[in-house]
């Protein structure tokens, strides 16, 4: 099971453009908006667990 964090990098529309925190040199993943929490903005901090992205304070 995967639990780690996010970086929002970049919002695109109705994508988000996703860095892993801990493997920054990894590639950044591309996300729908619509699975991520409404108020996030560039350099918001996400969290992921169970299938779930939420935001860190």
């Amino acid at each position: 099971m995967l639990v780690c964090d996010y970086m929002v990098e970049q919002i695109d529309g109705d994508y988000a453009h996703l860095r892993r925190v801990d493997e920054p040199d990894d590639e950044l993943k591309l996300v729908a908006r619509a699975l991520l929490p409404m108020e996030i903005t560039e350099g918001s901090r996400l969290h992921y667990e169970l299938m779930q992205y939420t935001l860190i304070g």
